[in-house]
């Protein structure tokens, strides 16, 4: 898009985004941003494309979590690195029943905006605005805390600045060691409940030994030592995504420069609106969450804006239908995927179609649904013959409740315990990283059944 501006979307309808009252504090505020460093970099939004083109060939698989919202509140290194230590405990199980490399994206240093599914949210008869994220608003019920902020887009910049570099440190400093990784997952393994689990722990054990016995060992190989982790969020609140656009010099395309990968919500993916507008024109691999109503025509729209030259690794197609609907609808938009000959990576976000409300009043997710949604996805795929390429959750490193069912058998009684999302429930660790064992089994399966077809 040799024409395309980063101002283009506001020609363009808006949805899930605030109507600022300062105009002058937002342009401040804009004008501040745009002067700002970028927080990543076009080579390594182009080196994220490459391993996504891995992904939709089956040479790799993509492993995307973190947060619902991040908050300003709870912003701390611990949290930052637990978090991070969950996703590389996941990998390496999913490493090892994949056979191939696992791409890791955080939901993280970004991930601050939320669409609503009401502009307005009611509580004892009083009505205000709703609260779309910490980027925007405040969490309190009070009219001054529900009026978006412009001076909120500074602090997340701060905060995503903060956590990259914290990311950056743990990723090439040691902490991403295989060695260690491994035994942060025999911790969970090691739980009565975990039984099922603990073969493949071993077996990742024995592995790991040969390598070390042949060699391999984490003192010759630097490899082994480091991990390349890419951040994502939903390209949401367009003022700030575009105060953070720049030209690429070396490729003269532009870039997000607030994050590896965006995504298109199943809000607002509408292909004559603001934000594939503007998710069209740079360059960053783009996610576009996929949803029920989402139809044929209107995938083949969205692709030829999306990816105009069928490039490997541009787009992600986030499929989010629910447990028990994967089977209704996903067949479809394979179908209009194969009809173009479009290349796509294919994920399965089993988070988003699964919120319900527990008998104690509280947003939840049964991990029984995420786990049949994430098992349907893969039925689906291996019955088309085409690749299930990834899996996103919204996971956190912290011990909460959130989420029923798992290992620890989380119940509806247990979500006061330690209910701290703002805004959606999130898996906790243990349940992440069940769920990372489960589906290694789903991949292991697979890959039997491939290697089976080419040898028959």
């Amino acid at each position: 898009m040799t024409d395309w501006k980063k101002s283009d979307w506001r020609n363009k309808p808006r949805v899930q985004m605030p109507d600022y009252t300062d105009a002058a504090a937002l342009a401040a505020v804009e004008e501040k941003l745009s002067s700002y460093p970028p927080l990543v970099f076009a080579g390594e939004a182009r080196r994220l494309r490459d391993h996504l083109a891995a992904v939709s060939r089956g040479e790799a698989f993509l492993l995307q979590g973190g947060d619902c919202a991040e908050s300003f509140a709870a912003f701390n290194a611990d949290q930052i690195r637990d978090t991070f230590k969950v996703m590389l405990q996941m990998a390496m199980v999913l490493t090892y029943g994949a056979k191939v490399p696992v791409v890791k994206v955080g939901r993280m240093a970004g991930q601050f905006a939320k669409p609503r599914s009401a502009n307005t949210e009611t509580v004892d008869g009083v009505e205000l605005p709703s609260y779309r994220g910490d980027i925007i608003n405040d969490l309190d019920f009070t009219p001054e805390a529900r009026i978006p902020n412009p001076e909120k887009m500074l602090q997340a910049y701060t905060q995503a600045a903060g956590t990259l570099n914290l990311l950056r440190a743990f990723s090439s400093g040691g902490y991403a060691d295989v060695h260690q990784v491994h035994g942060w997952n025999l911790a969970f393994t090691a739980k009565p409940e975990a039984e099922k689990y603990r073969e493949m722990a071993e077996r990742i054990g024995d592995t790991l030994d040969f390598m070390k016995a042949a060699g391999l060992s984490t003192d010759t190989n630097h490899e082994l030592q480091t991990v390349e982790f890419y951040t994502s969020h939903e390209a949401l609140l367009l003022e700030y995504e575009e105060a953070l656009t720049r030209l690429d010099s070396t490729s003269g395309k532009w870039l997000a420069g607030s994050g590896h990968m965006v995504w298109i919500g199943d809000r607002t993916r509408s292909p004559d609106g603001a934000h594939v507008e503007f998710c069209a024109g740079v360059q960053n691999p783009i996610g576009l969450k996929c949803g029920p109503t989402m139809t044929s025509g209107h995938l083949k729209a969205l692709m030829a804006k999306l990816n105009p030259n069928n490039e490997e690794g541009r787009l992600s197609l986030i499929a989010r239908f629910g447990a028990g609907t994967v089977g209704e609808h996903l067949p479809r938009l394979i179908k209009a995927v194969e009809e173009e000959g479009a290349k796509v990576t294919w994920v399965c976000d089993p988070m988003h179609g699964n919120t319900i409300k527990s008998s104690t009043g509280y947003k939840t997710r049964p991990f029984e649904s995420v786990l049949r949604e994430v098992r349907e996805f893969f039925g689906v795929h291996n019955a088309e013959g085409t690749i299930p390429g990834g899996v996103h959750f919204e996971m956190t490193g912290a011990d909460v409740t959130e989420c029923t069912g798992g290992v620890r058998a989380v119940t509806d009684e247990d979500l006061s315990d330690r209910y701290h999302t703002a805004c959606d429930p999130r898996l906790n660790a243990s349940q992440s990283l069940e769920l990372a064992f489960l589906v290694g089994e789903e991949l292991s399966a697979r890959r039997e059944k491939v290697l089976a077809a080419q040898s028959a």
